[in-house]
């Protein structure tokens, strides 16, 4: 029978055993897989927006006209009065006609005015990629395509995974 030697391993096991015992004992180096990034796009289902509510409030001029109270008659006229005046009133121009409230007058205050203004400050958008429904909120509408980042990456026992 002959024997087969392998310098190879021969000659590694005495580094080894020779190696200092500070070289031995350094933590493993973990080896993070690269991540595979690419761009595609998924399908918008539903966009609703997120509005921001803001209130303002600023003191506005108002006037109104106040009409002046009318003067009094100054005697109650009878019946036959009326009727006299009537019959006048065909033969004679016809007399003008009486204003029907007196002076007008004008009454301004400031008074606040209380303002509601509505505006879209987000999206959120329901969308489908590869037959899985997502929601994220997002800056502007997106219209009917989403452009996505799509990244795969293999799982490593241990390592936490990141959840947004």
């Amino acid at each position: 029978m002959r024997l087969i030697f392998y310098p190879v391993l021969c000659l590694c096991l005495p580094a080894f055993a020779s190696m200092p015992a500070a070289a031995q004992d350094q933590p493993q180096t973990t080896v993070v897989p690269v991540e595979n990034v690419r761009l595609d796009y998924a399908q918008v289902l539903a966009v609703e927006p997120v509005y921001q509510t803001l209130r303002a409030s600023r003191t506005e001029m108002r006037c109104e006209e106040i009409p002046a109270p009318k003067p009094a008659p100054a005697a109650e006229e009878g019946r036959w009065s009326r009727i006299v005046d009537s019959v006048k009133g065909v033969f004679v121009h016809p007399p003008e006609p009486e204003p029907k409230t007196g002076p007008v007058r004008q009454s301004c205050r400031m008074v606040p005015v209380d303002r509601e203004f509505r505006r879209p400050i987000a999206y959120d958008v329901d969308y489908v990629y590869k037959g899985f429904k997502y929601r994220s909120r997002l800056a502007e509408d997106p219209g009917n395509r989403l452009r996505i980042r799509v990244s795969v990456m293999p799982y490593v026992p241990g390592q936490d995974i990141a959840r947004p």
